[in-house]
């Protein structure tokens, strides 16, 4: 048992220390301005892109989506401590479909001072297509959800490292498909994936006429 804390008290070191780094790269001004851009481009593919995920009856109103400020200190580096035999589940989803998941493993990581962990997984359908070989998916939910941000929760994406950490930006925290339209079929967070925190980052809840 002492063993065990000794370790999850290291992981927690290294991703409180870890995050520090982070933050201090992010703060810098070309961080903030690929976000923005980002944050454009998104906006015009929702209202011009072919392969729009909106709702079509909502693009005439379109004005672009919501999103929190941008904040360095939403930009961490976790300390990822994969599982040695990871189980394969089926998903929940907004409708009746059941993709299958790894169970990859967990994030730990420190906000403002407080401990936190979010489980990580890959979809078993991409990780043989091509340049999602090393793509890793985190759904959560937060204090915001249902009320500034998303009720269903929110996603972000990260990439498997040759080290034990995985970067995660809330910055870049993004709403299921099927926020914009009911056609899609997303998965839904599990409950072990709440934050109990307010996270003001990334996009918020989608609203329209």
């Amino acid at each position: 048992m002492r063993l065990k804390a000794i370790l999850i008290s290291l992981i927690l070191m290294t991703s409180s220390t870890a995050g520090v780094f982070s933050q201090t790269a992010a703060a810098g001004k070309n961080y903030r301005k690929e976000i923005l851009k980002e944050r454009k481009k998104n906006d015009r593919d929702f209202k011009q892109a072919d392969n729009s995920p909106l709702d079509p009856k909502y693009k005439t109103d379109f004005k672009g989506l919501e999103y929190f400020s941008i904040a360095p200190e939403w930009v961490l580096n976790a300390t990822l401590v994969p599982y040695t035999n990871p189980d394969t589940i089926k998903m929940k989803t907004t409708t009746e479909r059941l993709p299958l998941y790894l169970v990859y493993g967990k994030a730990y990581f420190s906000i403002n001072g407080k401990e936190f962990n979010l489980t990580v997984f890959r979809n078993i359908s991409l990780m043989t297509k091509p340049g999602y070989e090393d793509y890793l998916f985190v759904p959560f939910t937060d204090q915001t959800s249902g009320n500034e941000s998303y009720g269903g929760g929110r996603y972000i994406d990260s990439r498997i490292t040759e080290g034990n950490q995985i970067l995660i930006d809330f910055n870049k925290a993004y709403n299921p498909y099927c926020v914009y339209s009911k056609k899609y079929s997303c998965p839904i967070p599990p409950a072990e994936n709440y934050l109990d925190i307010r996270v003001t980052a990334g996009v918020k809840d989608f609203h329209h006429k």
